[in-house]
This record gives C-alpha cells, sequence and structure tokens, in this order.
C-alpha cells in the first residue's frame, strides 16, 4: 500500500537484515528507505551514474565550448558540474529536516533544457562576458525557483503536456546545430572543417551506439551512449585527433574556487531567459516526483513537491558560485528505477557521493575532454535527438485531436524553429529581445504558454490544483 511521502520512518532508515542479504526489506521498513548490502547498493549506484554520466557533462561541454575556455577551463567547468550535481542529489535523496530534499531515489544535476538560451546569451555577451552574464542569471533563476516553489502546484495548470511537449520537443531540435557541428571538427574557422576523416569518426561512434542497443542486453545497452564514446575516442588515437594535453595538465585533485570564471552579471534579457527555463525545469521536476512516487509506491503530496523544488532551487542558487548551471530532475535515471525496481534512495545518495568524488579529482573530469569533437559529435546526435523524442512521446498524450491543440502546437513549434531556420530575423530587435526571442526554447515556450492561457483558460473555469497536478 502506497505510503505518504513524509520523509524517512520515525525510527530512521531500516537495512537489509545481515544473515540474508537477499531476503527482502522488514514489513516495517518501505523499500526508499532499505539500505541495502554493498553487493547491491554498489552495482545499482554504478548503473545510476552510467545513466546520467554524460548528460551532467554535456552542459559544461557545449556551454565551455561557446565561451571560449581552454582545456583547463572546460576541466574545471565538468569538475564543478559534477561536484554541484553530487551535492543536490544527496540533498535530495537524504533531506536536510522538513525544509529540502523529497527523500526519494531522484538524481538532480545541470538540465540540457537550459543549453540554448545560455547559448543565446553567449553569443550576445561580450567577450570574456559570457559566463558572467549566465552564471547572474542562473542565480537569479534560482531565487525565482525557491520563491515560486511553494505555490508552483497552483500554476502547473498553466504548463500541461501541450506545453512541456513543444517545449521537450524544442530542447532536442535547436540543439541539433551543436553535435553536427562537433561532428565536423568543431571548429568553424579551420581550414579541415568538415573533413571527411571527422564525418568518418562521428560516424563509426553513432554506429557503435546503435549495435550496442540493437543487440546489447541489460546494462550495455544502458551504457550504450558512454561505449560510443570510449570506442570512438580509441578509434580516434591511430589518426591524431585525441588530444591528452588536458590529462597530463589537469591536477589530480583540487576544489573548484568560488567564482574562478568571473563576478556574476545581472542582465535582464538573460535572467528573463532563464527564469522562464526555470519554470520548465519546475514543472519537469515536479512531474518527475509524481511518476517516481508511483513507481516507488509512496505518495508525492505538496510538500514533497516544495522541498524537492526548494534543492533545485538551492543547486541552482549555489552552483554559479562554482560554476554549476540550472539544476533539475534527471528523467534517465526515473527510468532506471522503474527498469531495476531498486527504490532505495540510499543507492542513488551513494551515486551521488560518487559524483562528488569525480568533481574533487579534475583528473577524471579531464578524462572527458579527451573525447573527439567528432566522436561527440555523434554521440550528440542520438542524445539531443532522444530529447526531441521524448517531447514527442509527451505531446502525444496531449490531445492533439483537438483543433485549438493543433493549433498551438504548431505556432508554438514554429516560433521556437525561427532562430534555427533565419537566425538573422530578429537582428533588428533591441538586444533583450534579441536574447529572449534568439532562443528557440524561451521563444516556443513563451508562445506555448500564452496561446494555453488564450485557449485554455480565458473565458473558462480553472481547474484545481490537484486536478493539475494529476494531468502533468
Amino acid at each position: 500500500m502506497a505510503q505518504p511521502a513524509m520523509g524517512p520512518a520515525p525510527d530512521g532508515p531500516c537495512s537489509t537484515p545481515p544473515a540474508s542479504p537477499a531476503s527482502a526489506a522488514p514489513a516495517d521498513c518501505h523499500p526508499v528507505d532499505e539500505k541495502l548490502p554493498l553487493t547491491k547498493l554498489v552495482p545499482a549506484a554504478l548503473q545510476h551514474i552510467a545513466a546520467m554520466y554524460a548528460g551532467v557533462v554535456t552542459p559544461p561541454l557545449i556551454i565551455g565550448q561557446a565561451a571560449g575556455l581552454d582545456t583547463a577551463g572546460m576541466t574545471r567547468l565538468i569538475a564543478a558540474s559534477l561536484l554541484i550535481a553530487g551535492l543536490a542529489t544527496i540533498l535530495q535523496t537524504l533531506g536536510l529536516a522538513k525544509f529540502a530534499g523529497n527523500r526519494l531515489p531522484f538524481v538532480n544535476a545541470a538540465s540540457s533544457a537550459g543549453i540554448a538560451p545560455m547559448l543565446a546569451i553567449a553569443e550576445t555577451s561580450a567577450p570574456g562576458h559570457a559566463l558572467p552574464a549566465i552564471y547572474g542569471a542562473v542565480m537569479v533563476a534560482g531565487l525565482f525557483c525557491l520563491a515560486v516553489g511553494p505555490f508552483f502546484g497552483r500554476l502547473l495548470r498553466f504548463f500541461p503536456p501541450l506545453v512541456t511537449g513543444v517545449v521537450i520537443t524544442l530542447i532536442g531540435v535547436t540543439l541539433m546545430p551543436v553535435p553536427v557541428t562537433w561532428a565536423q571538427g568543431g571548429d568553424k574557422t579551420a581550414a579541415d572543417f568538415g573533413a571527411m576523416k571527422y564525418l568518418a569518426l562521428a560516424a563509426f561512434t553513432l554506429v557503435v551506439i546503435l549495435l550496442f542497443q540493437r543487440f546489447g542486453r541489460g546494462f550495455l545497452r544502458q551504457v550504450a551512449l558512454l561505449l560510443g564514446l570510449f570506442f570512438g575516442t580509441l578509434a580516434a588515437i591511430p589518426f591524431g585527433m585525441a588530444d591528452f594535453a588536458a590529462l597530463r595538465e589537469a591536477p589530480l585533485a583540487a576544489l573548484p574556487a568560488p567564482f574562478a570564471f568571473g563576478a556574476p552579471e545581472f542582465q535582464p534579457a538573460a535572467i528573463l531567459s532563464l527564469c522562464i527555463v526555470m519554470l520548465v525545469l519546475m514543472t519537469e521536476s515536479s512531474a518527475g516526483m509524481l511518476a517516481l512516487g508511483e513507481i516507488c509506491e509512496r505518495r508525492t503530496d505538496g510538500r514533497t513537491i516544495t522541498r524537492g523544488l526548494r534543492t533545485d532551487g538551492l543547486a541552482t542558487l549555489a552552483g554559479p558560485v562554482f560554476g554549476g548551471f540550472p539544476t533539475s530532475a534527471f528523467a534517465q535515471n526515473v527510468g532506471v528505477v522503474s527498469l531495476t525496481r531498486v527504490r532505495s534512495r540510499y543507492v542513488v545518495a551513494v551515486a551521488g557521493g560518487a559524483l562528488i568524488v569525480l568533481g574533487v579529482f579534475p583528473v577524471l573530469g579531464a578524462v572527458v575532454s579527451l573525447v573527439p569533437m567528432p566522436v561527440l559529435g555523434g554521440a550528440g546526435i542520438v542524445l539531443f535527438g532522444s530529447i526531441a523524442v521524448s517531447g514527442i512521446r509527451t505531446l502525444s498524450e496531449a490531445g492533439l485531436d483537438d483543433s485549438s491543440n493543433i493549433i498551438l502546437v504548431a505556432v508554438a513549434l514554429g516560433a521556437g524553429i525561427i532562430p534555427l531556420a533565419a537566425p538573422a530575423f530578429y537582428a533588428g530587435f533591441p538586444a533583450w529581445a534579441q536574447t529572449v526571442l534568439g532562443s528557440g526554447i524561451s521563444a516556443g515556450a513563451l508562445a506555448a504558454v500564452l496561446l494555453n492561457l488564450f485557449f485554455h483558460h480565458l473565458g473558462t473555469r480553472s481547474s484545481t490544483t490537484a486536478s493539475a497536478l494529476k494531468s502533468s
């Protein structure tokens, strides 16, 4: 029988009896609070790390490239993202009194949803000011999440699957030029940009991923993306396309320095763009908590969602101090819980601890920077394409047999694709409008929310918060 999500049982966490490691948890212990033996705990935690690792390092890889960071800067940025993801995940799973943490097997890390708006901020910022402008906007977005989180249940009706489906689809579509550029070598100014050797390496990586997806079973299928990156990098070494400089120069251990990339700058247009993205991330986190509550048979109520969103806000606010980005739920890890049926939050807490270890040892983060751009390009096509597919799947459940919903999706997708199809479309607009509308995600989200208000809220009776939560 499902139990309310009020945190751990009064007597604290429970564990499997030592005499019988394979046996079930005691009858008075909920599976979410179960402490597994190491023989089960470590492999289960490794599965979560494998499922999330590529997603965690994707935002720093993309934003770092756009900001013009060198290999040392990229290493620091990756290490910071891993550290913040680990801290946020531990806070989410173990909780902080009744203030933060949903105490579910819930992974928090930098979300890909913020990449496109942050790229737009980087493109409109003066040289050397891209990351400070991004971090200033991210910090305000974190404060916004903390302020709105307790009341977000009432706002969910403005972000039904119809709206979130459009936004998630646009995230995948608008990011697709990034892996395409990577597949051609990454540097558009290079004389050999688009050379056949780069395209062949990207194609090889993609084929490896597809083969593991087709013929792999269980764990091998789950880590197909990582295996593609691994074998793609190995294939690049004989051709001199793998640079080991970052690995040689990276310190063995180091804590991220506060504001290593510059003091935050607060630009109104950038802040507005990231706050819109934060609303989408809050919707995704709320939906993830509701889904995970069903999977774990522990009811997710309003207080659980508030504590979970407060964790998102704290991580998003504090992350930029060390080099982090907007933080949200990782849907792929919800899938891992559903697939394995291992529902212990301590498994995910251990995975969070492993991420912290990766973050304080930059040499481990530098391993990721060894991956050549074309290899990242081949894997990125799968990664970002799968995001678009997630959005399409959400839209398929959003009632597209209704003509007004079809118009809503059509116009919102069109608004979001304009910056991709015609990058100079908003060139004559003010700078603040270029930052907001120049991001396909922000433009599409604004259009979707406004059209949803127009078609489904203005002049109609509002639905209750409970039904809004259920539909989202």
